[in-house]
């Protein structure tokens, strides 16, 4: 792996897990395995790793979800996919990281929203209308709409909030969303498939 690609998946993996404010450059050194003049050749400071790191990570993510709406046989299939995927993605999240990366660094977060409005709307968008044309999701649905508010609410669970507590964590919290988010939009016919795929990708993982 090129340096700047372990600076780039160390980074990511320390924001995520301790959030944005704590880490220095000497820990995204160490967890690189490179010396800090390397560091320093190819950022100048921290604000600059987490303006590329986020960009990477949001990429890497985008990516991800994509090659599982290609990969599903149908929408419902893939939508249950990216459940599954997000649900892992979540328990490796710290709650405070969202909310340290708005405050600390407010450029980084803009492109991480506008990003996220860009690529992650439309590819929902696209999900919701392949599911309506072929009956798996109501038709009288406003997939534009949808699609937004799927994403802000991924947003808002990645944020404290009152929902996320002790008994409640966040990927209990992002599950039990997203399910309310898919009997609201399913047909008869897409419930069917739900439960099938649920079991399938969700149900067989060991709680944690």
């Amino acid at each position: 792996m090129e340096p700047l690609e372990k600076i780039l998946t160390s980074s990511a993996e320390l924001f995520s897990q301790y959030g944005f404010k704590t880490i220095t450059m000497d820990d995204i050194a160490r967890r690189s395995g490179i010396s800090k003049k390397t560091l320093y050749l190819h950022f100048a400071n921290k604000e600059e790793v987490v303006n590329e790191s986020i960009t990477w990570y949001k990429n890497n993510t985008t990516n991800a979800c994509m090659n599982v709406l290609n990969s599903a046989s149908n929408p419902v299939e893939a939508m249950v996919q990216m459940l599954a995927f997000f649900d892992n993605t979540f328990k490796r999240i710290n709650p405070m990281a969202l909310f340290e990366l708005q405050r600390y660094y407010p450029e980084a977060y803009k492109n991480f929203r506008e990003m996220l409005l860009e690529k992650d709307v439309e590819l929902m968008k696209e999900n919701l209308k392949d599911g309506i044309a072929k009956g798996y999701y109501r038709d009288d649905i406003d997939a534009d709409l949808l699609a937004k508010y799927k994403i802000e609410t991924s947003i808002m669970i990645m944020q404290p909030n009152q929902m996320v507590r002790d008994n409640h964590s966040i990927t209990s919290v992002a599950m039990e969303i997203g399910e309310h988010f898919m009997y609201g939009i399913m047909t008869h016919k897409g419930e069917k498939l739900y439960k099938e795929y649920k079991e399938k990708y969700i149900n067989k993982s060991p709680k944690i």
